[in-house]
């Protein structure tokens, strides 16, 4: 029961922090980091952002299960998990993309154009949730599971990534805590529901 009441808990304070966003801080955060998009460390963010392309983790977790499912067991299942918590926090994000039909913050920048045309999916209206987010988080929230005296440095890692949205202005700061929610509550389940027993089994002292 307390861990549903944490879930829910935390699924109200996220809906809160969007629908605030939306009403109060994602236009004028937008609008502040768009003045600085021609800033020197813009490149920097661009670089730091392409962490949250979902690739990268894909194909890390299913090389580590191809090639260690035989021999290494917890690395296996390790890479297993990182490429379920990524994959599956990427479909959700993207079904609901379309389903919410955001416009992007260059609409806005072009167009005045601000808000929600459910079931549009352009590219340039399928910005809530942000994908990039939900990629870094699920990512950062699996690795600090699986090894936690790194924790600090995945969620901080993490965090700067889905960041990296809200000031390349790729999104907007709500679309962000969204796509975290989501890659945070996928890795939990999955975690709980399929992962976690098998983990704690399989784990060896060298890895």
């Amino acid at each position: 029961m307390n861990n549903h009441r944490t879930i829910l808990l935390f699924l109200i304070v996220t809906a809160l922090a969007c629908v605030a966003g939306y009403a109060l801080f994602d236009a004028p955060v937008a609008l502040f980091f768009r003045a600085y998009r021609e800033s020197t460390g813009y490149a920097v963010w661009k670089l730091l952002t392409r962490a949250g392309e979902s690739q990268w983790y894909l194909v890390a977790g299913l090389l580590l299960f191809a090639v260690f499912r035989k021999s290494r067991p917890f690395a296996a299942r390790a890479g297993l998990f990182l490429f379920s918590s990524v994959a599956v926090s990427g479909i959700a994000a993207d079904l609901l993309k379309m389903l919410f039909g955001r416009a992007r913050p260059r609409l806005f920048f072009q167009q005045g154009v601000y808000g929600f045309d459910l079931l549009r999916v352009e590219h340039a209206w399928i910005s809530f949730p942000s994908g990039h987010a939900a990629t870094a988080a699920s990512a950062a929230l699996t690795l600090s599971l699986l090894f936690p005296r790194f924790r600090a440095v995945f969620l901080c890692a993490g965090t700067v990534i889905a960041l990296s949205r809200v000031v390349l202005t790729q999104h907007y700061l709500s679309d962000v805590i969204a796509g975290a929610f989501l890659g945070v509550s996928t890795v939990l389940f999955l975690y709980r529901i399929h992962f976690q027993q098998s983990l704690h089994e399989s784990r060896s002292p060298t890895i």
